[in-house]
């Protein structure tokens, strides 16, 4: 079809689209419907490309646009350098989150013969797709990411039709609570492995079909792997929130774009990094990892990330970078743009709308992504930037997704918008045969090209050719052409001088099974860090390398002076039997240069933890040689974990603690402290008693550990000087308020009357009436009664609180209510819930008298949120009192919510919600629990001697459990629990609206859905 005759069928379609809300696809695609409101003219894709700012020399093209591309959601190339397309038509508003029924994905193929940027030939490759985010091609056929299945779409012939049915890969990624978290991201990575990408929203258990859950790999916010002919899948790294998108740098380093909580990740397997919320699988990970950049792209010191959707982009984040959400990220290594851009990392920024541009600079054991200044922005309110990639003449293709929404879709979809620009500088030269016609050595002599693109598809077609005899490729190389590759492939290796092409031709070698363990032990040897650290991830790829490896490793851990090579050593001991860490992480700890670093220390106890508890003595072992201060808190940390099991290596480690080394004996004794947090009666290590002596009467850190220890240990003259520092009103109020948590942890006894007595005293009140709830004094409620008026807020807050652990304590509340002696409103609605789950008929029926409206809500919740909606007209909303908003936002949701600058981070932070949207508002508040994350679930803890305590589980082990309630984190002994109960139910109680006036309804959700902060009143 002739070009232009081409574009004015778009245009014409374009207007048929603006028309009709309802558009029928050719290429046999059900009706597709947008649900979308459109607040904003859809600007037709002239407007688009000429809303387009670059810097000068760069032009923009149209490369394709509605109707031939529509929800274009992943790009990638082929080796014949066409531009393949996957489109997402099932993904839905939020309400009905993927509509599967009526519509479906597809894959298409664009070709530009003549290479002006725009496409000459359209090919729909296939159109049966559901919940598609990714597409890859390679090995024979073409690789789709529809979870719950990864699929493989066979094509062996080349003729952009498939050779039968998709074949399920991978299954068991969570496709429906995880929504735009949903797992994606399909590129192939130099070593020759398919990554993937997955959010946090849920929990997947991915295996092949068949495989039971026992054996399936459990993932969330990770970056993964798997293997084309091993069949063999895991994950790299986890942490982050939402990645999409990510690249290797030229020398095969791995770097990810995330969103809200950081924008830049550089991955070293194995690591842990920073999570939006939540904790990971392993609960002795103790600490994550921080993004990799030193800058975030909102005004962080003025706004939170979620202010840019209250806001807009202000002129802070504007010069920031544009807001905190980013998709779609590329490291440029093609040969058409100005070397100055070369190896820079380009991400797309959503309310931006823009590209932000970090500059990758080697620091300490990792890297640090500097701000660079934007590349390209857009005038287009539609313009959603999605994914972008490089092909073969260097031009950049980008994804616009075109859509005014965001990723949650909670105003709806447009299905039916979609371009793809292309964006060159100056003249480009098209690419016109395809690689796969090449001879193996051609592809061997492609991987010195300057344009990554050609090194990338040579190595990936010589793999296929190594391994054509298990059918995965249509070319066998013959055992002849094999020798000789490998022959050129080590002589270019051995002569070059440029090190991305010596990286290149390591990756080739291994992907055709020329790199032997012994070829990769000698690189061990090379020069430079980056041959060296490729060096240390090839032994290891295929899991635990022989002795002789092992051995070479260790060696090379001795001397390494490299922070990057030290890191992916530390990266390495994932690999090993426990048995075999110690010795390669004792040569790791050994590096006192990286004692500060903010990511090695964890990247040598991310490897090593998992040992620890199986082998106790090599750990004490390792703590005593440790030049690494974090590394030693954290051996020891887990060590005192298992001193019911293992009381000699407690000891052991307690007699490394010496007067004369403060500082490892600061790092040990915070370890054991943060070990035993919330446990009693703990039996007291051997030589604890010349620990006691040694550090009486200390006030350094070392000696406020040594004694908070002492008293779990239960010793007599360390709970009578606590005591002593308690009631001295000498002692600094801080210092008051830590015994205080130390004597009420160890369940000192008589220590309720000490409580009781510092009632009066203003500053350390509300930390004895946090206290007295651990103790059954029957005198504690009345006590709290006769000192209630005279409490500043604070300590009323906390005094209810206390009243509503215990039975007996709510009997007394109740009838202080109940005679008008306490208001009832001073009790919030999960304070009420909290006492209904006592489970108790005399307490329950005092509760229906004195709250009766809790007994009239409606059989139908929707019912009773279209009357809120009916009352709550935009009429009534403008009287409220906005002050008074604030301070019922503080009394009844900021205990777990945060709200511009106010409250707790227990819930999802609120700024950054649809709040201006009153359905969204009034669904979650009438019933928090319809959709409520495993993350934010109640779990109700009875304790042994009565007490019942609500909130979230954050974590357990086999010795203890951590409980954040809407007062406090708790860590409790399991020892004190008589049972937890899981609940479907929200942190947040239904019943919020019910126990408000209409005025104060009114004014509690006029502030929720403001703009910005009020005062209070």
């Amino acid at each position: 079809m002739p070009k232009v005759s081409r574009m004015n069928r778009s245009l014409l379609g374009w207007i048929v689209l603006v028309i009709s809300t309802t558009v029928v696809l050719g290429d046999e695609l059900p009706d597709i419907y947008d649900t979308q409101e459109v607040s904003e003219r859809l600007r037709t894709p002239a407007e688009a490309l000429a809303a387009i700012e670059l810097p000068d020399g760069f032009k923009a093209t149209l490369f394709a646009a509605e109707p031939d591309v529509r929800q274009p959601i992943a790009l990638t190339t082929d080796h014949r350098g066409r531009l393949w397309v996957a489109e997402n038509y099932t993904y839905a508003e939020r309400e009905r989150n993927f509509d599967t029924s009526t519509q479906r994905d597809r894959i298409l193929i664009f070709e530009d013969v003549d290479g002006d940027g725009q496409f000459d030939k359209r090919t729909v490759f296939w159109d049966q797709g559901k919940k598609v985010t990714s597409v890859e091609v390679g090995f024979g056929g073409v690789w789709v990411l529809a979870a719950p299945e990864l699929l493989f779409i066979p094509d062996r012939d080349g003729d952009d039709r498939p050779d039968g049915d998709p074949e399920v890969i991978l299954n068991g990624w969570d496709d429906d609570r995880i929504r735009h978290n949903i797992v994606n991201g399909l590129r192939w990575g130099p070593d020759g492995w398919l990554y993937g990408r997955h959010g946090i929203q849920a929990t997947s258990l991915v295996g092949s079909p068949g495989t039971p859950p026992e054996h399936r790999v459990q993932m969330e916010c990770a970056i993964w792997r798997y293997h084309p002919t091993r069949r063999q899948v895991e994950v790299v790294v986890r942490g982050t929130t939402n990645p999409w998108g990510m690249d290797w740098d030229q020398h095969g380093q791995l770097f990810f774009i995330n969103t809200v909580i950081g924008h830049l990740w550089h991955v070293v397997p194995g690591a842990y990094y920073q999570r939006m919320y939540g904790d990971h699988f392993d609960p002795h990970v103790y600490q994550l990892l921080p993004q990799t950049a030193d800058h975030f792209h909102w005004d962080v010191s003025e706004e939170s990330w979620s202010d840019t959707k209250r806001k807009g982009v202000t002129s802070g984040t504007d010069k920031a970078g544009g807001g905190h959400a980013h998709q779609g990220m590329m490291i440029y290594a093609g040969d058409n743009w100005p070397d100055k851009y070369r190896g820079q990392l380009f991400t797309f920024n959503f309310h931006g709308r823009r590209i932000n541009v970090d500059r990758l600079e080697r620091h300490g054991a990792t890297y640090t992504g500097r701000h660079e200044n934007d590349f390209m922005r857009s005038g287009d309110p539609w313009f959603r930037g999605i994914e972008m990639v490089y092909g073969p003449d260097g031009g950049v293709y980008i994804a616009d997704w075109s859509d005014i929404g965001e990723c949650h879709e909670n105003d709806g979809v447009h299905r039916s918008s979609g371009r793809l620009f292309k964006i060159v500088y100056g003249d480009t030269t098209p690419m016109s045969h395809d690689l796969s016609k090449r001879s193996s050595l051609e592809l061997v002599k492609l991987l010195g090209h300057r344009n990554e693109w050609f090194s990338r598809h040579a190595r990936r077609l010589l793999q296929e050719r190594a391994v054509a005899e298990k059918g995965n490729a249509s070319q066998i190389m013959s055992d002849q052409e094999l020798t000789e590759v490998i022959d050129h492939l080590r002589r270019d290796f051995e002569s070059s001088d440029a090190l991305p092409h010596r990286l290149r031709v390591m990756w080739a070698l291994y992907s055709v099974g020329a790199a032997n363990e012994t070829w990769l032990i000698n690189r061990l040897a090379d020069l430079n860090e980056h041959v060296r650290c490729w060096a240390v991830q090839l032994i290891i790829d295929q899991g635990a390398p022989t002795s002789k490896a092992r051995k070479a490793l260790e060696s090379l851990a001795a001397k390494e002076e490299s922070g990057l090579v030290l890191s992916f050593l530390a990266s390495a001991l994932h690999r090993l039997p426990h048995q075999e860490r110690w010795v390669l992480a004792s040569q790791l700890a050994s590096h006192q240069a990286f004692a500060n670093d903010s990511h090695y220390p964890l990247f040598v106890w991310y490897g090593i933890q998992p040992a620890v508890s199986g082998f106790p003595g090599e750990a004490v072992k390792l703590a005593k040689r440790s030049r690494l201060p974090l590394l030693r808190e954290h051996l020891a940390r887990r060590l005192t974990e298992e001193v019911k099991h293992q009381p000699q290596a407690v000891n052991d480690l307690v007699k490394l603690i010496s007067v004369e080394q403060t500082d490892e004996a600061t790092d040990i004794l915070r370890g054991m402290h943060a070990a035993l947090q919330g446990r009693s009666k703990v039996a007291a290590p051997a030589d604890w008693d010349r620990v006691e002596s040694a550090f009486a009467g200390s006030k350094s850190e070392a000696g406020e550990l040594a004694r908070d220890l002492s008293v779990m240990f239960g010793s007599g003259q360390a709970l009578e000087d606590l005591i002593q520092l308690v009631k001295s009103d000498g002692t600094p109020f801080d210092v008051r308020r830590r015994a205080i948590r130390a004597l009420v942890s160890a369940r000192a006894e008589g220590f309720a009357s000490t409580l009781q007595q510092l009632l009066t005293k203003r500053y350390i009140n509300v930390e004895a009436i946090r206290g007295l709830a651990a103790y059954q004094d029957p005198e504690t409620a009345s006590l709290l009664l006769k000192h209630f008026e005279r409490f500043y807020q604070p300590a009323k807050t906390e005094a209810i609180s206390t009243l509503v652990s215990r039975p007996e304590f709510c009997s007394v509340l109740l009838d202080a209510i109940q005679s008008g002696t306490i208001e009832r409103d001073e009790v919030s609605p999960f304070q009420i819930r909290q006492m209904q789950l006592f489970e108790i008929p005399k307490l329950n029926d005092q509760i229906s008298r004195l709250w009766p409206e809790l007994q009239q809500i409606p059989a139908k919740k929707q019912k009773q949120i279209a009357n809120y909606q009916k009352q709550l007209t935009p009429e009534v909303l403008s009287q409220a009192d906005l002050s008074q908003g604030r301070l019922l936002f503080r009394q009844h949701c900021g205990k777990c919510h945060k709200l511009f600058d106010d409250g707790e981070t227990i819930g999802p932070p609120l700024t950054g919600t649809q709040r201006n949207q009153l359905n969204y508002l009034l669904e979650n508040i009438v019933d928090p629990s319809a959709t409520v994350s495993k993350d934010y679930q109640l779990s109700i803890v009875l304790t042994d001697d009565g007490r019942v305590l609500n909130g979230v589980l954050l974590s357990q082990d086999e010795q203890t459990i951590t409980l954040r309630t809407t007062d406090e984190r708790l860590v409790l002994s399991r020892d004190q629990i008589e049972t937890i109960r899981e609940s479907a139910l929200s942190l947040m109680p239904d019943q919020q609206l019910d126990v408000m006036s209409a005025d104060q309804v009114r004014d509690l959700i006029a502030y929720l859905m403001s703009p910005s902060q009020v005062p209070l009143p």
